[in-house]
């Protein structure tokens, strides 16, 4: 028999990878997602026998009730997405990313799923102690944007749960993304530095010294699954970095893979910034040793997918708000 996975958010850029590979997999899929970006990423999904979408507000609890019914598991991906977002408008960002998060938790809770997998953000760890150490599962969080501090209380929240209802949480904090998606974004740290470069050769960086981890989209999806095929007693209430050690870049060093990778001249403008509020080198020890999860992708293969992409006139309108949130 079939798993039936609900994912929220389905059609946005790290959720319409997850719906193609889990797919791809042999899952049903059910997509519930608002359209806020609009639905294009969906289109390649309706030749799928076992794909089904839903439109709806996961703020609404009679939607967020139909979405939950018949489903084995939830991939929980509905959010407003980023610090600039959330902070443009921090009252809908809190209904969306807290007070709702919690409700499809208890709406799945309440009709029997086996797994609920909440994707927060290695942003939660906000600024290292110490640089020269990599922070874990285990580190103290300190979320310093409005959209992690949510992040964090869901966590908080779905995990004291868990210890004592029969829905089964994973908490996966992602590396911030990278890559190709059906609905593409070039407001995420990789795409956009290969972007400017290539399209306007010139490039403003501030706070080049600071750590950020990273990893493409497809590895994100790749992490779901092994999370939705992993037993028990191994994801429950559990929490997992998911990325890779040797994918921790400072911002300068990204710049450099770039300029390496395209090989054209470039003017790139350093902006001296002695406190970045967000500073963090990251373990993914966790989840290599215990569900055998590595990436596929490094930064460097998605800056040579993305410059084919644009030198080759896949994508044109660069400009245009759909790749932005």
């Amino acid at each position: 028999m079939t798993d039936k996975i609900l994912i929220t958010g389905g059609a946005g850029y790290v959720g319409s990878v997850v719906a193609r590979h889990l797919l791809r997999l042999g899952y049903y899929v059910r997509v519930l997602d608002s359209l806020l970006h609009g639905g294009n990423s969906l289109l390649g999904l309706y030749s799928e026998d076992k794909f089904e979408f839903m439109r709806g507000d996961i703020r609404d609890k009679e939607i967020a009730l139909q979405a939950v019914l018949g489903m084995d598991s939830v991939v929980h991906l509905a959010a407003i997405v980023g610090d600039p977002a959330c902070a443009r408008q921090p009252d809908e960002s809190q209904s969306v990313n807290l007070d709702a998060s919690l409700q499809m938790f208890e709406t799945a809770r309440d009709q029997g799923v086996g797994k609920f997998i909440f994707t927060s953000t290695c942003s939660n760890y906000g600024k290292m102690v110490d640089s020269s150490q990599y922070v874990t599962e285990e580190s103290e969080l300190r979320p310093v944007s409005l959209y992690a501090e949510n992040k964090v209380a869901v966590e908080t929240s779905l995990l004291s749960e868990s210890s004592q209802d029969s829905v089964n949480v994973t908490v996966l904090r992602l590396a911030t993304a990278f890559g190709l998606s059906p609905r593409m974004r070039f407001d995420l740290t990789v795409n956009e530095f290969t972007l400017e470069l290539l399209v306007n050769k010139t490039l403003m960086v501030y706070g080049e010294q600071f750590w950020r981890p990273y990893i493409h989209v497809c590895d994100i999806a790749r992490a779901v699954s092994i999370v939705l095929e992993a037993s028990l007693d191994k994801i429950s209430g559990r929490v997992f970095n998911v990325g890779d050690n040797s994918q921790n870049f400072r911002k300068g060093e990204i710049v450099e893979l770039v300029r390496s990778v395209i090989k054209q001249e470039c003017n790139i403008q350093h902006v001296k910034k002695e406190e970045d509020p967000r500073d963090y080198r990251v373990s993914f020890d966790r989840i290599n040793s215990e569900l055998g999860f590595s990436i596929t992708r490094t930064v460097e293969n998605g800056i040579r997918e993305i410059a084919d992409v644009v030198r080759k006139g896949v994508i044109a309108d660069f400009d245009h708000p759909y790749y932005r949130n």
